[in-house]
């Protein structure tokens, strides 16, 4: 289902959307609503707290907050109401049947539907996709069973300035008008990495589809299988950062458990991966914590003392995936890699036919031109 528009789609993400299928909006709202017995977390076979199991981060929850709500961390029941309401209504208005005779140029969606901008922005249906083929989510994130109006907890729900003199984020993948060559396409795009942060760190919902996983601990690791895009995080147990300048995809992962907590200090992060600018000197530390038996809590915390003044992060919880993760076949072959490469090359030629054709004619009006200043003379 790999679309080039979504590749363009990352800085849209900011502001995104998204839920979970058995969500922890459900879960944490129970917790809210009642006194339940306190949680009493569970020991796999090697002694260390269970975190196993298919889990997803799918929310409405952007990752930074709106600025309408300001320094409102928690949603109102009655925004909770509305926004919840509406994801019903997406649903059901945009998996209406799509008119075949319809021209290209009509809207995908009937007027007056509930799209979010982020879909309205690719198209209506996101590249065309029908909203049957997405799972953007269609509950608020709690956290510990308040309603969260974004996963970054800073005051205002946003990203802190960069310092003075911090260099600009640099800019991958050349966007929509850099053509020359696959190494300049961005990572979604090639089906290297997932278009968003699924996989991290620290690890965010792409807002569109397929934003789960499965962790599995062993005695000397952690993997977490991410459906998007069928990545693989490795994270070694009670060792040591690599002492080189290699860069892997997801960086240079370690972790170890403190009580009932798996800590994961990534670094050596690639350029490609770069999270807001930032990953030469980036450090990101996440907090894996069972709260209940449908809630895994994530906590994150980025620091670079060239890029920000001081560590920043935010949270969420995972929630149960009811099923299993399939493979997401997305590989390096589809159509539109080819498409785009074949497209710059035409360009090229007709570019360099005009050049030929313009060089040719100017070497004919010369010619006219000396031969005129002969008959004159």
């Amino acid at each position: 289902m790999q679309k080039v528009v979504i590749a363009a789609l990352g800085t849209l993400l900011l502001a995104g959307v998204a839920a979970a299928p058995l969500s922890a909006a459900a879960e944490g709202a129970k917790a809210s609503s009642k006194v339940a017995a306190p949680w009493k977390p569970t020991k796999n076979a090697f002694g260390q707290p269970d975190l196993s199991g298919a889990w997803s981060n799918a929310t409405l929850t952007p990752l930074t907050r709106r600025p309408a709500f300001k320094d409102q961390l928690n949603y109102t029941p009655e925004q909770v109401k509305e926004m919840e309401a509406n994801a019903v209504a997406e649903v059901e208005e945009g998996n209406q049947d799509t008119d075949p005779n319809a021209p290209a140029e009509a809207p995908k969606t009937p007027p007056g539907a509930n799209v979010r901008p982020e879909f309205a922005a690719a198209g209506g249906d996101v590249g065309g996709y029908n909203r049957g083929w997405l799972d953007p989510g269609s509950h608020v994130m709690r956290v510990n069973g308040e309603p969260r109006t974004s996963l970054i907890t800073t005051p205002n729900g946003q990203v802190p300035p960069r310092k003075t003199g911090a260099p600009p984020a640099p800019r991958f993948g050349g966007g929509m008008g850099s053509f020359d060559g696959p190494e300049v396409r961005s990572l979604g795009e090639r089906c290297i990495m997932s278009f968003g942060r699924n996989a991290g760190p620290p690890m965010f919902p792409n807002g569109f589809y397929n934003n789960n996983y499965q962790i599995i601990q062993t005695a000397d690791a952690v993997g977490i299988q991410v459906e998007m895009n069928h990545d693989l995080r490795q994270i070694r147990l009670n060792a040591k950062h690599r002492t080189d300048d290699v860069r892997p995809y997801m960086g240079d992962s370690i972790g170890w458990y403190e009580g009932d907590t798996l800590v994961v200090e990534t670094t050596h992060i690639p350029q490609s991966q770069h999270f807001m600018g930032s990953w030469k000197n980036l450090k990101v530390t996440e907090k894996f914590t069972r709260v209940g038996q449908h809630r895994l809590h994530y906590q994150f915390t980025v620091e670079d003392p060239d890029t920000w003044d001081k560590p920043w992060g935010g949270e969420y919880e995972f929630s149960p995936l009811q099923g299993v993760i399939y493979e997401y076949a997305c590989h390096e072959g589809n159509y539109a890699l080819p498409g785009i490469l074949a497209g710059a090359r035409a360009e090229e030629a007709q570019k360099a036919e005009a050049e030929k054709a313009a060089a040719t004619k100017a070497e004919a009006d010369k010619a006219v031109g000396k031969k005129g200043a002969r008959s004159g003379e």
